[in-house]
């Protein structure tokens, strides 16, 4: 077949995302920190405002902790999985910067016109 009659093929715009191994990587260390302020916070306030002994507490701090790592951790990956599929706000400042620079030409087309 002659190169030039063959159909051209459609391009397709390529739209950066990030892969589902980086959202699991920045979903696990936001747990990490996450839940250890909520098990400095547990301990704290169970320590202080019940009657528990200080492995009690540990327990209920774990506890707590661990449910809390679980769920938000699986909420947090599908949280950031919906977004990565939103395109709004990722092209701001390269969409601003066209129109800028589209205005200045124009604005000079227009007086290079008048002159």
């Amino acid at each position: 077949m002659n190169p030039s009659k063959q159909p051209k093929k459609k391009t397709q715009k390529m739209v950066p995302k990030d892969s589902p191994q980086r959202s699991i990587l920045k979903a696990l260390s936001w747990r990490i920190i996450a839940s250890g302020t909520t098990f400095i916070i547990t301990f704290v306030i169970f320590r202080q405002f019940t009657q528990k002994t200080l492995n009690e507490t540990l327990q209920t701090a774990t506890l707590i902790t661990a449910i809390d790592i679980v769920a938000k951790l699986i909420i947090y990956y599908l949280h950031e999985r919906m977004w990565t599929n939103i395109q709004w706000g990722k092209y701001w400042k390269r969409r601003a910067w066209k129109k800028k620079y589209r205005k200045a030409h124009s604005n000079l087309e227009t007086e290079s016109k008048i002159k």
